[in-house]
């Protein structure tokens, strides 16, 4: 034995080889912690005194080779500052360094996941072998960062820059037959053969077959690129990237950046260049949101999976109502190896929700992504019925007929009396209370809420809504299946909207506010934009549906009168009544707050139209001038109040799931962390103080809560002080 620590161990073979073994105790996979990093450090002194070493092979006795740093320390390092970021990495390439300047040849054995630092540990060796089931990448774009640890001077240096641009810019995970094709690995084998692979390698470059030291140097060397084929490479790159990537996430044009600078160098003073700018990307506020927001999934994922391990599983489903809703979640279902029953009343209606799933499995086919084999085969996973005849067998049904609680209340009692006793029964209603559905149920523990957002293949979030006679085995089943469809499933309890739309509809009503006194509605819609939401408040609305968005008004109105009265209800007269009143319901009849024609692909492509500004002129009762900030604030305020209400209530368990259910459901600006940690950002101090100002003009939808006004007072947060922005900490 050479070396031992808590993750790492190196032994000596008998053949003079040491093998380094990554297999972190107490952990299913390996992460690169500062812990392990010193091991690493340790493993790699350990391995410059031993004398007589012929070769060098790095394993995994995980699943996973590395499935990256450590992201659970990154918010508290990234408080320490910009100096102490760029010294912590510039130790870090020592070590990585040490690796590669080892005084004979490397190969690493890549098993499974190898991502981000993981990634970069293997770009140090000499030769890398790779599982054919293993994936590699560099994703650390997507958390507003970029690979700090070599990633960035290496990779370009293996596969050429155009392609580390494409991985790193991308944040792509790449399986092994791109890794071989791109020459980012030397060979891919069957996981069996790996360890054997691996090791013929080291014994042919041992013997000289294989120049090692020339891999070596041209990874260390600059980049052979002429003034044009530079010019190519990147400037072209930067362009397309940055259209791709928006202007609120500045990581991957940063890296581009970074290749470029560090190309004509050699290996020090490139990373250098890089560690300069991990350290100016980590102290932005998105990447203390972004890495905040992957915190967030883990702590969704992780009770996601505590439920999924109580869960009967769910072998075959069944989903009442064919149409548009119906037809995708039985794709969904169908696609991730669910079978289900699609019954409707009509055949016409049958006949819709297959071409739906039929157009969705099309779409995979273009792409490439699906053999007309396999998509002949995950169709016949969706099977048509006019009966319940085979629903005695089936696990769980979601009702996803129209939302009208007569027709469910029907509908639900009626299948209740065809499926067995344990069959979990799940509305997927957007609005309905679920106490009121579960009223005239024989077994009302047996069913849940299950609401899917619109289009159902895309949206990744899906509420589960626990009513009050809900039993924790219908949730968890619930739960299960959402996960097995490829879904982010959180848990919340029954109110008028649940979680996410009875936080939306105050933006709605904000929005009716600024409408009310004047406001341009194309102008809020890009001023909101700019903000970071994928589509304005009017556009949205028009996407919804006018018709839908008045229902759910009418519901929120009912639940909570005393902010949300105005939202719906007789006598209310708000720019999405009127339009709904004049028969302007948005996309679906091509005529909103804008006009709505068809684009080059068949999509709708809205267009100012003339007769919708005039409309919404008759709800102005006063004309004033807004800035940009009055809009943001306007809009803002009453939705993140909304969010902090759903937590005190006790409707969603923490501010995690509260915030990733926004992000997941209705598209808030990742890079602003959630509604949450946006109040956090701000200062909670401050937003109350905003808010107060707000409601003594606009009233209860702008008021905050006691608790609110008692953690300001206290200088307290919803996440935790440790996890502060670098600028606050």
């Amino acid at each position: 034995m050479i070396y031992q620590g808590n993750a790492i161990g190196v032994v000596r073979g008998d053949d003079d080889i040491a093998t380094l073994t990554f297999d972190l105790k107490d952990e299913s996979v390996n992460k690169l912690s500062s812990a392990v990093v010193t091991e690493l450090d340790e493993a790699v002194k350990a391995l410059q005194g031993e004398t007589g070493l012929a070769g060098l092979l790095l394993t995994s006795a995980k699943e996973a080779f590395i499935v990256g740093a450590d992201i659970t320390e990154f918010q508290a390092m990234f408080g320490k500052g910009g100096d102490f970021l760029e010294s912590m990495l510039m130790r870090v390439h020592g070590i990585f360094n040490a690796i590669e300047d080892l005084p004979f040849p490397t190969v690493t054995a890549i098993n499974g996941l190898a991502l981000g630092g993981g990634c970069e540990v293997l770009l140090t060796t000499d030769f890398r072998v790779m599982s054919e089931s293993a994936q590699i990448g560099l994703p650390e774009t997507k958390l507003g960062i970029l690979p700090g640890w070599g990633g960035c001077v290496r990779l370009p240096r293996l596969i050429g820059a155009d392609n580390a641009i494409e991985w790193i810019a991308g944040g792509t995970q790449n399986r092994a037959d791109a890794a071989l094709k791109m020459g980012a690995v030397d060979a891919v084998v069957p996981a069996e053969q790996l360890e054997a692979a691996a090791r013929d390698i080291l014994a042919r470059a041992i013997a000289g077959e294989l120049d090692y030291r020339a891999r070596r140097a041209e990874k260390q060397q600059p980049l052979k690129l002429g003034p044009i084929e530079q010019m190519m490479a990147f400037e072209t790159a930067k362009g397309y990237v940055a259209g791709k990537a928006g202007p609120h996430y500045p990581a991957p044009v940063e890296a581009i950046k970074v290749i470029q600078k560090g190309a004509g160098e050699e290996r020090s003073r490139a990373q250098a260049i890089e560690a300069k700018a991990f350290a100016k990307l980590a102290m932005t506020d998105v990447a203390f949101n972004l890495v905040g927001l992957f915190m967030n999934d883990q702590v969704v994922k992780k009770k996601g999976s505590r439920y999924e391990k109580a869960a009967r599983p769910v072998k075959q489903a069944a989903v009442l109502g064919a149409g548009i809703m119906g037809g995708g979640i039985a794709y969904q279902s169908a696609s991730k190896g669910t079978p289900i029953l699609m019954k409707d009343i009509k055949d016409d209606a049958i006949e819709l929700g297959l071409k739906e799933a039929r157009k969705l499995f099309a779409k995979q086919v273009e792409r490439g992504k699906l053999s007309t084999e396999k998509m002949a085969q995950r169709l016949s996973n969706i099977r048509p019925t006019l009966s319940y005849g085979d629903f005695g067998h089936v696990d769980l049904v979601v009702e996803a007929v129209v939302e009208n609680p007569k027709v469910k209340e029907a509908v639900l009692s009626e299948v209740e009396g065809e499926v067995g006793e344990e069959t979990i029964l799940a509305s997927n209603t957007s609005t309905i209370s679920i106490d009121r559905l579960a009223a005239n149920l024989k077994r009302p523990e047996n069913f849940c809420g299950m609401h899917f957002f619109n289009p159902v293949h895309r949206m990744p979030l899906v509420e589960v809504i626990r009513g009050e006679k809900t039993s924790d085995a219908a949730v968890a089943a619930t739960v299960a299946y959402a996960r097995a469809m490829g879904k982010t499933p959180i848990v919340v309890n029954d109110c008028p909207g649940f979680l996410v739309n009875r936080v939306l509809f105050p933006y709605f009503g904000g929005f009716s506010l600024l409408m009310e006194q004047g406001a341009d509605f194309a102008r809020v819609d890009k001023v909101m934009e700019k903000f970071g939401w994928p589509m304005g408040p009017a556009y949205l609305l028009d996407v919804v549906g006018m018709d839908t968005a008045v229902h759910a008004g009418e519901v929120m109105a009912k639940g909570f009168p005393e902010r949300m009265g105005s939202l719906g209800g007789e006598g209310e007269s708000s720019a999405i009544q009127l339009m709904y009143e004049n028969d302007r319901l948005g996309q679906k009849n091509a005529k909103g707050f804008y006009a709505y024609e068809e684009d080059r692909k068949g999509k709708p492509k809205k267009v100012r139209d003339e007769a919708a500004i005039e409309l919404v002129k008759g709800v102005v009762k006063e004309s004033r001038e807004f800035s940009d900030d009055d809009i943001i604030a306007r809009m803002m305020v009453p939705l993140c109040l909304e969010a902090v209400r759903c937590l005190e209530d006790n409707i969603v368990g923490s501010p995690a799931e509260a915030d990733m259910a926004l992000i997941y459901g209705i598209g808030f600006p990742p890079f602003r962390g959630g509604a949450l940690r946006y109040i956090d950002a701000m200062g909670v101090e401050a937003f109350v103080a905003l808010a107060d100002e707000l409601a003594g003009e606009l009233g209860a939808l702008y008021a905050p809560t006691d608790k609110l006004r008692e953690m300001a007072a206290a200088g307290e947060r919803f996440y935790d002080t440790q996890d502060q922005a670098p600028d606050q900490a």
